[in-house]
């Protein structure tokens, strides 16, 4: 019986001369990369290689598998065909490559019938349906996401012009060979059946030799011209997803060495690591960084993805040497930017800048694992501690938090008026305390927090959870300092901290407010602390669960629930709230649009809730929309700053429909008692007031 196989270069003569033109195009398309590869040498060094199991595990599920991609169906499944079909492709040409050059017979037999021929044909015209449906959205739906350039158009016709001429070179061969495997074929069998009806043997043979030549032609200047156009990120992609930051989910933000840093913060190209600028070169310009990030949704002029591509530009702008020269100057404090960025475009403009609620949800949505926000960030602190330039609030800010410990310009409370009447021990009072409650400056000194923070408390209580707080002896964690771009003065009050908490000897801090929660368990590591770190919701949810705290179902009025970014996107903390407010409520909750990981930002973090913001571009207006949506009667939070912003937002829009804004601390206290009375004053509360 005769073994399933084909002739590989069918009706072509002299293909050596394909072997020659591979060797020009592959010294344009490795000098690309070499380029690339030179610029990102210029930046600063970071350990991104570590950990090579975990790092594999994530390339194959977000570079292989491609989860983040899945949340948009269209552009999940046109990508899934168009990738799946070229490694599909790129496997089979291999194949080839294997059976013909190095004399190993693999084309044959069924082998050859079941993956050469049949899945190879499937997948192929998978990856033509893509390529279609890549241009409907492109040149039809033009989701405002995406950047439409002329450079894009090009790949796409250029992407679906060879696959389709591939196609046309099967479907003549097993016309004129009369090939007995070609049902295997099922798409070259069918342009076999068309083209012999309307063409002679001699005229698929000419035009075969002709189309074979163009097509050849075709893959070659794609190859070469690849690593100069976005399609770079074939290779840039997956490396970036490869060296993602392992150890926050949203980036991580550098500390500064104040004893040797020639400056502070970044304002021009080799200021950034090598990772950094990798990240650039594999930015695919889908915009969902853009698309996700909630001042941009506003109407603000604030865009993760022009600052990406911006930045893109200038790096690909730079002379590598000048970029290396840059780098190597950079250790000298008087050098000053070599290459700077800052306001050189629009989207680098400090209003942007400053517009960045540091929420991550642009981190969260990029499918190539670019930090976008941490760039912002450390822009910020350029402006900050080398041009002391910030917006008058948050000058106003940083000077409270310098000369007060909190960031608020006024506070009509001090660190301990909420304890009246529920005898709140100092932490050094309490014999063998088992939490340490950092009640947060938003807890503590905002009144409308204050009631919250007591429901905590008396939760706490009710637990038999032997905790005391610091009362005066509490500061700010330095949250707003870094957000805003003041290192210095982060750094100078999570030393403070961590001394105060390790003197005191606390071991286990529960935290009101997810910035405070964020800062202790992700940041004053780096500070040499040791701690476990709770926030309040995944406490009380371990206490309920130890049977410490029982909840009985007792709200009757219907919920939806806000996620604090600093919780659920950059924490991953997102079941807990949702499984204490089914508690509280015995039926499950009305989510609105973006909820969970994907939760749309109150518009208060990175600083700006010392900000008055334009009444038409503010962050909470849009969010408190999302509250009325969903139809419940209130909204639950867990962020004394969520609390602020959304009160404000709903009362915004209060004409569409009224809803009330709770801790979920009160919902909780609510069904564990109604009596919400304060009951007697206690003579053992601290008494103290912030200076």
């Amino acid at each position: 019986m005769e073994t399933a196989t084909r002739e590989v270069y069918w009706n072509i003569s002299h293909h050596w001369v394909m072997y020659v033109l591979l060797v020009p195009t592959m010294a344009v398309a490795l000098y690309g990369v070499w380029r690339h590869v030179q610029r990102w040498r210029a930046g600063k060094p970071v350990v991104r290689f570590d950990r090579p199991v975990m790092r594999l595990k994530r390339l194959i599920r977000f570079g292989l598998l491609q989860i983040s991609l899945w949340r948009d169906p269209l552009t999940g499944l046109l990508h899934a065909m168009l990738f799946w079909g070229f490694i599909t492709l790129t496997a089979a040409t291999t194949v080839v490559m294997i059976h013909e050059d190095l004399n190993i017979p693999l084309m044959q037999g069924r082998f050859y019938l079941y993956f050469q021929s049949l899945f190879v044909d499937v997948l192929g015209l998978l990856a033509i349906v893509g390529t279609l449906l890549a241009g409907l959205q492109r040149w039809v739906l033009r989701p405002r996401r995406l950047v439409f350039s002329g450079e894009a158009s090009c790949l796409l016709l250029l992407v679906f012009t060879i696959l389709v001429t591939g196609y046309l070179l099967e479907g003549w061969r097993i016309a004129v060979t009369d090939d007995p495997w070609g049902h295997w074929s099922p798409v070259g069998r069918v342009v076999a059946d068309v083209s012999a009806a309307f063409v002679s043997d001699a005229g698929l043979r000419t035009a075969h030799v002709v189309v074979w030549w163009f097509h050849l032609v075709l893959v070659f200047g794609f190859i070469a011209w690849a690593p100069y156009t976005k399609m770079r990120h074939v290779l840039t992609a997956p490396l970036n997803i490869f060296t993602a930051d392992l150890d926050s989910r949203a980036g991580t933000l550098k500390p500064l060495d104040f004893e040797t840093a020639a400056s502070f913060g970044v304002n021009s190209l080799e200021q950034f690591t090598w990772k950094e600028l990798l990240d650039l070169d594999a930015c695919t310009e889908c915009g969902r960084c853009t698309d996700a990030c909630p001042a941009a949704s506003a109407g603000k002029s604030l865009s993760p993805r022009d600052i990406i591509l911006d930045l893109q530009h200038q790096l690909h702008e730079a002379d590598v040497s000048v970029l290396s020269a840059a780098s190597k100057a950079a250790s000298d404090p008087d050098s000053g930017p070599a290459l700077p960025i800052i306001d050189t475009r629009p989207a680098l403009s400090p209003e942007s800048l400053w517009q960045c609620t540091t929420c991550a949800a642009c981190v969260e949505a990029c499918p190539v694992s670019i930090e976008q926000f941490p760039k912002i960030l450390d822009m910020r602190r350029y402006l900050v501690m080398e041009e002391a330039s910030l917006p008058p609030m948050l000058a106003e800010a940083v000077t409270s938090l310098e000369q007060r410990g909190h960031p608020f310009r006024g506070a009509q409370a001090s660190r301990t008026d909420w304890t009246d009447g529920l005898d709140i021990p100092h932490f050094r009072d309490v014999e063998d305390p088992e939490v340490l409650l950092w009640v947060g400056c938003g807890g503590a000194l905002v009144d409308r927090n204050q009631s919250s923070t007591r429901a905590l408390a008396r939760l706490l209580q009710k637990a038999g959870v032997r905790f005391g707080i610091l009362g005066r002896d509490e500061t700010c964690t330095g949250d707003p300092a870094r957000r805003i771009g003041h290192e210095f003065l982060f750094d100078a009050m999570a030393r403070s901290n961590v001394e105060r908490l390790e003197s005191a000897g606390v071991r286990t801090v529960v935290t009101s407010c997810p910035h405070c929660f964020h800062t202790f368990r992700n940041e004053y590591p780096q500070f040499g602390a040791h701690l476990e770190v709770f926030h309040y919701t995944t406490y009380l949810a371990r206490l309920i669960g130890e049977g410490r705290l029982v909840i009985d179902p007792a709200v009757t009025e219907s919920i939806t629930l806000h996620d604090p970014c600093y919780l659920g996107r950059h924490n991953g903390i997102t079941q807990a709230p949702r499984d204490l407010v089914g508690r509280v409520t015995g039926r499950p909750l009305k989510e609105m649009r973006q909820h969970g990981a994907q939760s749309f930002c109150c518009g208060g973090g990175g600083g700006m809730s010392f900000l008055e913001e334009e009444a038409d571009t503010r962050v909470n207006i849009e969010r408190a929309r999302q509250v009325v949506e969903t139809g419940a009667d209130t909204v639950a939070v867990a962020c004394p700053f969520c609390t602020t912003m959304l009160e404000d937002g709903l009362g915004a829009v209060s004409e569409e429909r009224s809803v009330a804004v709770k801790d979920i601390a009160e919902l909780l206290w609510d069904s564990v008692s109604s009596d919400s009375s304060d009951g007697d004053a206690s003579t053992d509360h601290i008494d103290s007031s912030d200076d």
